[in-house]
């Protein structure tokens, strides 16, 4: 058996990846098991630059603030702000502060340099402004969308003026409230404010849409699509406050539903815009439902692959990352009887694996499930061996400490 899977596997590129589907697509979402790790993102930057150079592919969407990855959209593709400043302010999670990120943001302004608009690359931030502990407030997507129909269309039009919005927002230190995400009570999601600006977000949406003939013609396509963001961004954000606020068994299903609704919504944005490397944690990007333990309940939920997936078809593509060892997270060499303990025994250190072929090969002999000591470890689930165009497995993982690039 260890022949037939040593014939599933084969060294980690572009053509490798290709080579497993039966044509390029639009979105190509690669996982990771955990995040932070420079290994896994210098392997992720390799891949995009072949990707680039090979097959056309011209935006590359993380797992970050869309809103913030706005201002390092802007610095790859005009040079506004210096690298430093958009580490600092264009990455959510303290992403900014990994040196593989800082890594894929110069090489992308590099690239742009001298570039006209239609050969550029973009950066594109898919998830939420939503922190671990807290949301954001939605006022810059409120108030930017308000702004941007306000200069467009008639006054009459709108459904209130830029003064109702900021008496109805408040202090955003009332949305962001650290405790809100453990107590619905501290919450102002279902307040009367809220509710209101609730009903305000959707008409301002549904004034962008009906008004799409006549805003196409006098914005630009960036300006186009940022007002799209800001209106998915204001509605997500006012729906997951209104989650926090809930005091049903089922809340955090629901937050974990919303958040990966909302990036869901923007991945289908950057669908259009053409062919896009997606790349973010494998329960954000598997076609199966997710699951995890939060507050010690058990929670499943459609992830944003799932949703894309369905929506895509065979433009979407899920290539998930199985890891043998983090040893400085304590992750030691796995059992041989998981996934990642049978292509440990492969030579290659890094590969790309066939996971049908690789399912097929293991038959009824299903691989154990991995357990991990370490929170910020999800091992690979062999049950969904099958659900995966394919698989990238790195034997390793070291502690990497790098200066700035």
């Amino acid at each position: 058996m260890a022949t037939d899977i040593k014939d599933t596997a084969h060294a980690v590129d572009a053509a490798a990846v290709m080579g497993l589907l039966p044509a390029r697509p639009g979105l190509l979402a690669l996982g990771e098991p955990t995040h932070g790790e420079d290994t896994l993102l210098d392997l992720r930057n390799a891949l995009f630059r072949e990707l680039v150079e090979r097959e056309g592919y011209r935006t590359i969407a993380l797992e970050t603030d869309c809103l913030r990855g706005l201002i390092v959209d802007d610095h790859v593709t005009a040079g506004t702000g210096t690298l430093d400043e958009v580490m600092e302010h264009g990455f959510s999670h303290a992403w900014g502060a990994l040196a593989g990120n800082r890594e894929l943001v110069r090489w992308m302004r590099a690239h742009n340099e001298g570039r006209p608009a239609a050969e550029q690359l973009r950066f594109a931030g898919f998830d939420g402004p939503l922190e671990i502990a807290a949301a954001e407030s939605p006022r810059q997507a409120l108030t930017a969308l308000h702004g941007y129909l306000a200069d467009r269309v008639e006054a009459d039009l709108l459904p209130c003026a830029p003064d109702t919005l900021d008496e109805l927002l408040g202090d955003d230190d009332r949305w962001t409230e650290p405790a809100a995400m453990r107590d619905p009570a501290r919450s102002v999601g279902r307040s009367e404010p809220a509710a209101r600006l609730r009903v305000i977000a959707d008409e301002l949406a549904a004034l962008l849409d009906a008004q799409r003939p006549h805003l196409m013609g006098v914005s630009s396509p960036d300006e186009w699509e940022r007002a799209r963001l800001y209106g998915r961004t204001a509605l997500g954000l006012l729906r997951y406050h209104h989650g926090m606020a809930d005091t049903s068994p089922s809340r955090w299903a629901r937050l974990a539903s919303a958040r990966d609704r909302l990036m869901s919504l923007n991945l289908l944005a950057l669908a259009d815009r053409g062919p896009t490397l997606v790349y973010a944690h494998n329960s954000h990007l598997q076609r199966e439902r997710s699951s995890m333990r939060m507050a010690g309940q058990p929670l499943e939920w459609w992830s944003a692959g799932a949703l894309v997936s369905a929506e895509l078809g065979a433009e979407y593509a899920f290539v998930a990352t199985a890891l043998g060892t983090i040893r400085h997270q304590g992750v030691g060499a796995p059992p041989p009887d998981t996934v990642e303990g049978l292509l440990s025994a492969l030579a290659e250190d890094r590969c790309v694996v066939d996971a049908r072929a690789l399912s097929a090969v293991l038959g009824d002999e299903r691989p154990a499930s991995r357990v991990s000591p370490w929170y910020g470890y999800a091992p690979f689930d062999p049950a969904h061996l099958a659900d995966c165009d394919g698989l990238v497995f790195v034997r390793d993982v070291p502690q990497v400490r790098r200066d700035h690039l």
